[in-house]
Order: structure tokens, then C-alpha cells, then sequence
């Protein structure tokens, strides 16, 4: 779930959805119904912070409404249809960006079709990417090297899309914010996995909170690579448990940990395999941990020409050439499992080379 930057409000959502019980409220409606009476009745919070954390999550319930087609429709006031989600109307939205296909372009007809499909498929309007213009970023900055990408930050003039305008009927930004700029391979490169980290990103990062979101893609004209731009955290899961192993309740360790099982889930339920989970793609900010880097990921019938990833956290049967399964995924969460509990890294007493192959085998 997105929350937003009042610390009070993140909290308070989080102790109410933490209330819900499934076996009563057994269906998003009622799930919705309890938590909205839940942070009404939280004493902590003041009548707008009560107001904003309500709206934050009317908006995850009326994606819900969306992407499961249940619940109450209402006719649309501006184009007479009906609709499900009561802060906006999809087909209006939809619509909205449909009529400015024609206003930009990648210069790359794959890559703008992949967009305009994604738009056309979104549940929510903080969730739509978009081609993202070079010059709409500044103060560009080198930050490390992930895998086998550059990682920059930048300063998005503009910023994301935020919420619906209904009486405007446009499309509302949250103006300027710190992203990251992911550089892919050379587009001229025969090998396909630029395009297929991309389509992973847009695909599932825009219908599932737990995801690292992807706000589209630019192109850096003085190299032509194409970048993902994507949400700026501030950590991932290793340097998290450097900072606060000691300190980490069981109670804690376990949310951490049912997490990245559900982000987890929301990959398998897309029959996707992730294939490249570690403590260092488990990212964390406002208190939550999202799953990254799907470069790697990829149908579950579509297996890889060779195996790649962290050492420790791959499942033997992959180290001595099977295919990566779902149970390949489930054997990294049992290693985080472990990190998470311990605060070590996996063989962290060992080199990882044949060695620890012939461990692990």
C-alpha cells in the first residue's frame, strides 16, 4: 500500500489494517469498512489527519474494486458511465490519457505501445506510468551500481501523477520529487532483457502496492540507453538490519518477513518468477519493505538460457542447472527468513565461490 508522508497517519493505517480480522471481515468491503471505522475512532489522530489517511486508503479500496470488477457501481457525473471507485472514474481517466497518445513518444514504437497498454490498463492514478522527457529531470547524480545497471538519482520537475481532478477532469502531479533513474542496457543490444525488465516494471509495480514502483521510462540522448524511473527509498533490507538488528522485536522481525511473502505472492499470483531475491532488491521507506529489481523476473513457462543471481540465495537445484521455479523464489524468502532472524547475512563465514557451492549442493 502507498502512504503518504505524514508519519501519524502511515502509523495509524498501519495498526488498523493490522486489526483486521479476515475471518469476519472476509471481503474487501467489509475490510474497508472496519478500517475507515477504525481510524475515525483513533483518539491520535487530528479530524485531517483522519480525513487523509482515509482517502489514502479509499484510494488502495477503489483499485481493489477495480482489479476484482465487486462492489457498488456509480454513474460517472462527466461521462454517464458507470464505475466502480468513487474518487474518480477509470474510464474518464483512461480516456483522459488516451486523447494525448498523440502529444509524446519514446522515438521507439515498442516502448510506446508498452506504455499506452499499461495506461489503459490503470487501476489508480498514482500508479500510471508515462514517457518521461530527459530535460523533465535536474541535479542527475551518480549513486552506485545494482547488478548489472547504473543507478542515478534526479529531481523530477514535475513529479508523478497524484489523484483525479473530477470537476477539472484532469489528472492532478505531486510536483517536484527525488526519484531514481535505472539505466537499462544499450537498446541496440540483441539481448532482449532492457525491454523485458521494463515490461516487468510497468506490469507489475502499477497493479500491486508491494512493488517497487516504476513511473515510466526516459532516455539519457547522450548514450541513447533507456532508464527506468522509479521511487527513491531510503535503504534496502541488509543495511536496515546493519542499523537495527539489536533493537528489532520478533514481533517486528515477523511483519518484515510476512512482507515480502505477500509482495512475493503478488509476483506469483501474475505467474511470474522473480529469481533474483536478496536482502539487497528488498527495499524499505515509511515503514514498509517493497520487492525490486525484475530484471530477472519473467513467466513462470518461459525458464532463463542461464542461471543468475546472488549465490547464497539461490536454491541448489538451480546451482546445478534446473530450472528456477516458484519453490526457487520460496527458497530465497527461507534464506531472508533466516537473515532477518539472525541479522547476518547468509555464509557470511564463507567465501562465495566453489566452496560454498559444494555447501549448498
Amino acid at each position: 500500500m502507498s502512504y503518504g508522508k505524514n508519519q501519524s497517519v502511515n502509523a495509524a493505517l498501519k495498526r488498523a489494517i493490522a486489526l483486521v480480522n479476515l475471518n469476519i471481515c472476509n471481503n474487501i468491503h467489509k475490510q474497508f469498512e472496519f478500517v475507515r471505522q477504525t481510524l475515525l475512532a483513533d483518539d491520535s489522530l487530528t479530524e485531517n489527519e483522519k480525513y487523509e489517511a482515509i482517502i489514502i486508503y479509499t484510494n488502495v479500496y477503489d483499485s481493489c474494486k477495480i482489479k476484482y470488477n465487486e462492489g457498488t457501481k456509480r454513474t460517472c457525473d462527466n461521462c454517464n458511465q458507470e464505475c466502480l471507485a468513487t474518487l474518480y472514474c477509470k474510464l474518464c481517466v483512461r480516456n483522459y490519457l488516451k486523447a494525448k497518445f498523440s502529444n509524446w513518444t519514446s522515438g521507439n514504437d515498442i516502448i510506446d505501445n508498452l506504455i499506452q497498454e499499461c495506461q489503459m490498463k490503470v487501476l489508480m492514478p498514482e500508479k500510471i506510468p508515462e514517457w518521461i522527457p530527459y530535460n523533465s529531470f535536474k541535479n542527475i547524480k551518480y549513486l552506485t551500481k545494482g547488478g548489472f545497471s547504473e543507478i542515478y538519482t534526479a529531481r523530477w520537475i514535475e513529479g508523478s501523477y497524484e489523484k483525479w481532478n473530477s470537476k477539472a477532469q484532469k489528472l492532478r502531479r505531486i510536483e517536484e520529487q527525488i526519484v531514481v533513474l535505472k539505466k537499462l542496457e544499450n537498446v541496440e543490444n540483441a539481448n532482449q532483457n532492457w525491454f523485458e525488465e521494463a515490461k516487468s516494471h510497468l506490469n507489475l509495480s502499477n497493479k500491486h502496492n508491494d512493488i517497487t514502483q516504476c513511473y515510466g521510462l526516459t532516455q539519457d540522448p547522450s548514450t541513447g540507453n533507456y532508464m527506468l524511473v522509479m521511487n527513491k527509498y531510503d535503504m534496502d533490507l541488509r543495511k536496515y538490519l546493519q542499523q537495527n538488528h539489536k533493537k528489532l522485536t520478533w514481533k517486528k522481525r515477523i511483519q518484515i518477513a510476512f512482507d515480502i511473502i505477500i509482495a512475493l505472492s503478488s509476483i506469483h499470483n501474475e505467474n511470474t518468477i522473480h529469481r533474483d531475491l536478496h536482502s539487497g532488491n528488498i527495499l524499505f521507506k515509511r515503514g514498509r519493505f517493497d520487492i525490486s529489481d525484475l530484471g530477472f523476473c519473467g513467466p513462470a513457462d518461459k525458464p532463463l538460457e542461464s542461471i543468475y543471481g546472488n549465490l547464497p540465495y539461490i536454491a541448489p537445484e538451480a546451482i546445478i542447472g534446473k530450472e528456477q521455479t516458484y519453490k526457487s523464489d520460496i527458497y530465497s524468502i527461507a534464506i531472508l527468513m533466516w537473515e532477518i532472524s539472525s541479522g547476518q547475512p547468509p555464509f557470511f563465514d564463507y567465501e562465495h565461490d566453489y566452496d560454498l557451492i559444494l555447501l549448498m549442493v
